[in-house]
């Protein structure tokens, strides 16, 4: 219990200077204490809403702006855009403005956060991140601007949305995005909650772009669990199980963002998992007594059948849709596993050939030469040459193989294994747990 007396909590002065007031705002209203419950209050809850919630708004701000003002365009706001990954997140926006609506409506205010910190994951993990090569090089016509538009629209929409929840941060932003607009309020919290009307409703796309995330994140589990890094590419992915053929239309993104060469859609699961029943025994004790134990014997034994109505026959009792768990499993050795919806599997292909590791290499590169970029503070537009002073014969290879990709991704006019012609500061890293060494230099003016 927190005391005055025994001082057993941070002063909340302290956390509005060290974390925000926002921050602890947003802890209070997504607890259980405005469901009336209790909760135990630290420091270190409020760091995560810093982190996962704050930090993550200012973000996705921050992408915007330092495309927008590259390129000096001025988004407007429109909903309007035909592209795959536009739709999906303008729909969602919608959803975001119903659902918080609906939750707010009926004082749900930990529900309405949930909502809100849901959208957040989709915009920063989802949408900006397969949607960044897409704002490089814009220039004033095409997708790229209506990227640039969708993402303005969906903040603005974002801001009033969260400005109940988090004052400060939203009437930051709000004013960084309505600079130079003259018909904007003066202040988020003077605007009017966002409308329906100006956002198109999408449940097929939300739907079927949901499921593809929830099939990247169990993908990406199983690369971890197998000891395989992201950017080492993989052979081939299958999804099987109920209406995977749904998500054909997102074939290539799926294979992109999960870094596999081929993507395989079946509905039939085989030999990659098995359906388990797994009765609930805190439900099914007191009701059968004794019998339980037959119950989870048939089960064990896979002796059991579903009916029609959402019962499931086993071991001569009837039990109903909330005494029992279906799950799919997959056999020892298969790298594979069920998503959340327990419908579906996904598995991947661990073996490795030698093209296969050479792609990684070059990969592991670009991702060090991107880090590079940062420490020395160069600007998203700067060319730049490379100069590799260090690195195993594997490696050289695999940069000579991919050397325009990664001179692409880099944005080297340069790059080779030669001494700098100027001494210049050199980054150390390992790739494969082999040494790769190199210096880099912005392109002279010409």
């Amino acid at each position: 219990k927190l005391s005055k007396k025994l001082r057993n909590y941070t002063e909340p002065t302290d956390v509005f200077s060290a974390q925000g007031s926002d921050a602890l705002r947003w802890y209070f209203m997504s607890s259980n204490i405005v469901r009336g419950g209790d909760a135990r209050i630290s420091d270190g809850a409020v760091d995560d809403v810093v982190r996962q919630v704050i930090l993550p708004i200012w973000n996705a701000y921050s992408f915007f702006t330092l495309y927008a003002n590259v390129e000096s365009y001025r988004a407007t706001f429109r909903t309007d855009s035909t592209e795959l990954l536009d739709r999906y997140i303008l729909a969602k926006t919608r959803d975001l403005i119903a659902r918080t609506e609906a939750r707010m409506d009926s004082y749900d205010l930990a529900g309405a956060a949930t909502e809100i910190r849901s959208f957040i994951d989709a915009l920063n993990n989802w949408y900006i991140r397969r949607s960044r090569d897409r704002f490089w090089g814009v220039d004033g016509s095409g997708a790229d601007v209506a990227g640039l538009d969708t993402l303005y629209s969906v903040l603005r929409t974002l801001v009033q949305v969260a400005a109940p929840f988090l004052p400060m941060i939203t009437e930051e932003i709000w004013l960084g995005l309505s600079t130079g607009d003259e018909t904007a309020e003066p202040s988020v919290h003077l605007c009017d909650w966002p409308s329906l009307d100006d956002l198109v409703s999408d449940d097929a796309l939300v739907a079927a772009m949901d499921r593809l995330r929830d099939v990247a994140s169990t993908a990406l589990r199983l690369r971890e669990n197998e000891g395989l890094r992201v950017r080492l590419p993989l052979t081939s992915l299958t999804v099987a199980g109920r209406d995977a053929a749904t998500l054909e239309p997102f074939s290539e993104l799926l294979a992109d963002e999960l870094n596999v060469k081929t993507v395989n859609l079946t509905d039939d699961i085989g030999n990659l998992a098995t359906l388990i029943l797994r009765p609930d025994g805190k439900a099914l004790g007191p009701r059968l007594g004794s019998a339980v134990q037959a119950v989870f014997a048939a089960a064990r034994k896979g002796d059991w059948e579903t009916r029609g109505d959402g019962t499931v026959a086993v071991a001569g009792e009837v039990l109903g849709a909330d005494e029992y768990e279906l799950v799919l499993e997959s056999p020892e050795g298969v790298a594979a596993a069920a998503l959340r919806s327990n419908d579906a599997v996904v598995s991947i292909d661990t073996d490795l050939t030698a093209e296969l590791e050479a792609e990684g290499l070059a990969r592991d590169m670009v991702r060090e030469i991107q880090n590079a970029r940062r420490t020395e503070d160069l600007i998203v537009t700067d060319r730049i040459e490379v100069f590799v002073t260090a690195a195993c014969a594997t490696a050289l290879g695999s940069l000579e193989e991919h050397h325009d990709y990664v001179s692409e991704q880099v944005l080297a006019t340069y790059i080779g294994a030669r001494a700098a012609p100027e001494p210049l500061s050199v980054h150390e890293a390992t790739i494969d747990g082999d040494p790769f060494c190199f210096s880099l230099r912005t392109t002279p003016a010409t």
